[in-house]
């Protein structure tokens, strides 16, 4: 009992090591330090928590774990690898999370999009959001969303379109001024668009003095230049030129700037200030020098951070490769514990009984019962020689069935690859001859490329597959075609191909299809044999 204890404690020691607290504390200093811009040292440890709770299906961690990593190369300005780590938590979301999860990474998505000035993808996930927080009857949420949208289609010259999500929001986050200040500041563009100087202008001045903290700088900024454009408008050359330069002041990084300088020169050339106006774009090239120099050290940055990521991942998989192996030692210490405990219960089960048969019996008998018990041990152990000889030699029966099944299917699958080769091949010949002009005027030429197209549509090679994929696997086409007839030949063949591990492009090749027209077939089959959900097509076959 004692080894089995040991035993305990060493499961224990090994399956709780990382706790539901400690990764809870992993995840909060990887985001301290991406708020301190300590972007390595944020990605090793947000990639530590992912891997840990992929491994222990903790979908709640691994989605903020990955959320992170997202925001991670957000900061870094490397908005591709961002896209694919919020993609990749959307699946994580709507696979196992609630909607809050789902509504958040949307949000991420669509802020990202208008980043990259790709307003209309923005509007698409913008749109997801707020219908999902109506359908759950989010009022604040549908708010955010609505002014989220509102501005992206300002973005888009939607001019009435953005003032409809505009009104929903104002109605709804009236009550909240941090809120509310977010609608009016939409709205002053939306006014501006709809060429409603007036209002524009009065919304402006009015809503101004209440962007000066930091968080709505970038609002502050964008009313600035808007004035500027009314009075530009209005020919109040002076009060343009007064809040382009107030905007200036308080642009924060080098793309403020630019958009400053920009209003700036704007205002000089339509007012006949050319020297001014080219001063402003000589600072705005040596500006966006600046820019594409701070991209290019975030860039260079970003490539170090992937490949110390990948050392990391590497360091975490060889881990998982060595708990692996902890974890198979513990499984084989268990058997071994159990089998001795099993062991020496069933010896002192039998010293008992024996001791008691030998103070019962006569002495007369004692040689006799021994000669007897020793007899029926000598069989049984004669028998359970027999017995392991016969189940091996069962057990090498079929190891031999399987291994030719699967040296006959690898052969199939062989003979089919050089099939799909071979119509790769035709296919790439036809396309060549069929772009050349001088060659679609010669009708030899012709005639021998409609040859080659109807070699693509030739089944007659099938007729022979089908033969030796059914001498291979014993009745799985019969038990298909008896379980399902509602499956047509070619379904069938597309079943066989899929059984013999064929990917999706290699079938589209063999039926000559686009690989979209592969997978659509896969989805009609899955429908028409009531494949049950989640069920995976191929071990649902194999499974037969």
């Amino acid at each position: 009992m004692r080894l089995t204890y040991i035993i305990l404690l060493l499961y224990s020691s090994l399956f709780y090591a990382q706790n539901p607290v400690q990764l809870d504390s992993l995840l909060l200093k990887g985001i301290e330090a991406r708020a301190q811009k300590e972007y390595a040292n944020s990605l090793e440890l947000l990639t530590k928590v992912r891997s840990i709770a992929q491994e222990n299906e903790d979908y709640k961690l691994q989605f903020l774990a990955i959320n992170n990593i997202g925001a991670n190369y957000y900061s870094m300005l490397d908005y591709g690898e961002a896209l694919d780590n919020y993609l990749d938590a959307y699946k994580i979301a709507i696979k196992h999370l609630d909607e809050n999860e789902e509504m958040t990474v949307l949000n991420n998505i669509a802020i990202l999009y208008s980043k990259e000035g790709d307003y209309t993808k923005a509007e698409e996930y913008f749109l997801k959001a707020y219908n999902l927080a109506k359908t759950h009857e989010q009022l604040i949420n549908i708010g955010l969303y609505a002014v989220n949208l509102g501005i992206v289609t300002n973005q888009q010259n939607k001019i009435e379109e953005a003032a409809t999500y505009l009104a929903e929001a104002d109605s709804i986050l009236k009550d909240d001024p941090k809120l509310s200040i977010l609608v009016q500041t939409a709205l002053v563009e939306n006014y501006y668009k709809k060429n409603n100087l007036k209002t524009a202008q009065q919304l402006a001045l009015l809503v101004l003095p209440h962007l000066n903290s930091i968080a709505l700088n970038e609002e502050r900024l964008s009313i600035l230049i808007i004035l500027s454009n009314i009075y530009n408008d209005l020919n109040n050359n002076a009060k343009a030129v007064t809040y382009a330069k107030e905007a200036l002041a308080i642009a924060a990084n080098p793309e403020n700037r630019i958009s400053a300088f920009n209003q700036l020169s704007k205002v000089y050339s339509q007012n006949g200030l050319f020297s001014e106006a080219i001063s402003a774009k000589d600072s705005i090239i040596a500006l966006t020098e600046s820019l594409n120099k701070l991209k290019n050290g975030r860039l260079y940055e970003n490539n170090r951070v992937k490949f110390e990521l990948a050392n990391y991942r590497r360091e975490l998989d060889l881990s998982a490769a060595e708990r692996e192996r902890e974890r198979k030692t513990f499984y084989v210490l268990l058997a071994v514990s159990v089998l001795i405990i099993l062991l020496t219960s069933w010896a002192l089960y039998n010293s008992y009984i024996k001791n008691k048969q030998r103070r019962i019996l006569h002495k007369q008998n004692k040689e006799f019962i021994e000669l007897e018990l020793q007899k029926k041990k000598s069989d049984n152990l004669l028998l359970e020689k027999q017995l392991k000889a016969k189940e091996a030699m069962a057990q090498l029966e079929r190891e031999k069935l399987k291994n030719e099944i699967e040296a006959r299917n690898r052969k199939l699958a062989s003979k089919a690859m050089k099939i799909s080769a071979r119509n790769d091949l035709i296919k790439e010949v036809i396309n060549n001859l069929t772009n050349q002009t001088e060659i679609a005027r010669n009708d030899f030429v012709s005639k021998k490329i409609k040859d080659l197209k109807k070699l693509l549509k030739n089944d007659s090679e099938w007729e022979s597959f089908l033969t030796h994929f059914e001498e291979v696997n014993h009745g799985l086409l019969t038990k298909l075609r008896n379980k399902h007839p509602q499956l047509t030949a070619n379904d069938i063949r597309y079943l066989s191909y899929l059984y013999m591990d064929l990917n999706t492009k290699e079938i589209a090749s063999l039926f000559n299809i686009t690989n979209e027209a592969s997978r659509k077939r896969k989805e009609r089959i899955g429908a028409k044999i009531d494949l049950p959900e989640g069920k995976n097509l191929y071990a649902y076959i194999t499974s037969l």
